[in-house]
């Protein structure tokens, strides 16, 4: 028995066109449409399905934003109290005090008040060095996965080699979670579809064979779930479209004389503290940070006139789509459709940071996708790869980079809002009770309220 949920990155008609496996989940329940929330981004649609609350409100406005009393941009932070509002577990439990919660690799995980956890968490060595790891409550559940599982495979959850046996671990170690513990409540993140739609693009044929391989490694799994008489929920973020054109919306600044940079080593880094106006790119958003109210026409003014940009919204637009948050920018900038945005702000690629050309999701003022890529133009670039894991694995300290800073190869992104249903993502449960056509993100909340009642 129970409720557990499947966060499938990217689950979409297109996409689920070909997953035979996961549409039969729906034949004895239902499938819905599922309007999502700007930024259609992880972490902001995550905590909205877990709050029933938009960004406005939440106040997760993208996968990372520029922390002004810190004065650093932080993407990918893990604190579950950062998002605010009533989780979707505080609230089943005034009806259902004893009930069990496991969160398996959704966002936002540490600190918050389940009874089960797990984490990618690297461990960060003193020397640089990061080696795969995971974090999970309780402690000892990481020793029981890894001696089962092995480490959580950090290098194929995300980057260059980024690909199935990071879902599979996921959904091996949910099994496990659920026959041991038997949580009422599992929210489970299957994040395979990312990789190959940003790749290569969502019509992709490499799109339609990684459906086909979430699906076969879904199948077994919810069809043990369903003969447990559990119920199976399954969801998709956003949908990721086709895209041919990258945005460089911080060399845009740059050139007005608005951003800042300063040099160590040669080496040129972004200096939020001295800028009048810089972004924190996120696939097909960014926040606009502008330091004087002064500059704000005229900022608004050169990126309305920027190829490859749709909208630029004020504080009074932002309020109007539920993603206006005091954490955001003064601006928030929303590519085309077939456009995103690229963290770059060098000028000259001879003085980018050392980190551009690796996967260091933390140091990037911004999301970059090029790191789904071993860089096209080193044609010897496998073999330093294979020379840097080697050293990796002998404790050896060593920089990879091997990721390219030419974002021409990106063909799938997302971020904005969906202009064809086929690319929006859908919902689809076992069970036929509170069936509806359309759901909007901010309602997954109070619909998984009603699928734990029905459980009890």
């Amino acid at each position: 028995m129970g409720v557990v949920v499947l966060d499938v990155v990217g689950l979409t008609p297109r996409a689920l066109a070909a997953m035979p496996r996961l549409r039969a989940v729906a034949e004895s329940g239902f499938l819905a449409e599922l309007d999502t929330v700007l930024p259609a981004v992880t972490c902001s649609v995550q905590s909205t399905f877990l709050t029933g609350e938009p960004p406005a409100r939440h106040g997760i406005v993208g996968n990372g934003w520029y922390d002004r009393d810190m004065g650093e941009i932080a993407f990918w932070r893990q604190h579950h109290r950062l998002v605010r509002g009533e989780k979707v577990w505080r609230a089943a439990r005034r009806a259902d005090p004893g009930l069990k919660v496991a969160n398996i690799c959704w966002w936002y995980a540490m600190g918050a008040d389940v009874d089960i956890t797990v984490t990618p968490r690297p461990v960060y060595h003193y020397d640089g060095r990061k080696s795969p790891d995971c974090y999970t409550v309780p402690a000892a559940l990481r020793e029981e996965l890894t001696s089962e599982l092995g480490r959580f495979p950090l290098f194929d959850y995300w980057g260059p080699k980024a690909g199935i046996a990071s879902s599979r671990w996921i959904i091996d170690a949910s099994r496990r979670i659920i026959d041991q513990h038997r949580p009422g409540l599992t929210l489970v993140y299957v994040p395979h579809l990312d990789y190959d739609l940003q790749r290569h693009g969502p019509n992709s044929p490499q799109a339609r064979t990684a459906a086909r391989e979430l699906d076969s490694l879904l199948g077994p799994f919810v069809d043990w779930l369903r003969a447990g008489g559990t119920t199976v929920v399954a969801l998709g973020e956003y949908g990721i479209t086709e895209v041919r054109r990258p945005v460089d919306i911080n060399r845009v600044l740059r050139r007005e004389g608005l951003l800042n940079v300063f040099t160590q080593q040669g080496m040129e880094y972004l200096d939020p503290w001295t800028s009048r106006a810089f972004a924190t790119p996120d696939h097909q958003v960014a926040h606009v940070y502008v330091a004087d109210p002064a500059d704000l026409e005229r900022v608004r003014g050169m990126l309305l006139k920027t190829d490859g940009v749709d909208q630029v919204l004020d504080r009074g637009g932002q309020a109007e789509l539920g993603v206006g948050h005091a954490r955001g920018g003064e601006l928030f900038a929303i590519a085309s459709a077939d456009s995103w945005f690229t963290y770059y702000y060098w000028l000259d690629d001879d003085r980018a940071p050392d980190f551009a050309h690796g996967v260091e999701i933390h140091r990037k003022p911004g999301y970059d996708p090029a790191e789904l890529f071993f860089d096209p133009g080193d044609p010897l670039v496998m073999a330093r790869a294979a020379v840097s894991l080697a050293k990796l694995r002998l404790g050896i300290r060593g920089t990879m980079s091997v990721v390219p800073i030419d974002p021409s190869c990106v063909r799938g992104s997302h971020g904005r809002l969906p202009d064809d249903p086929q690319d929006a993502p859908v919902l689809l449960c076992s069970s036929r009770e509170h069936a509806r056509d359309r759901f909007h993100a901010t309602d997954v909340k109070q619909f998984l309220l009603a699928c734990l009642a029905a459980d009890r």
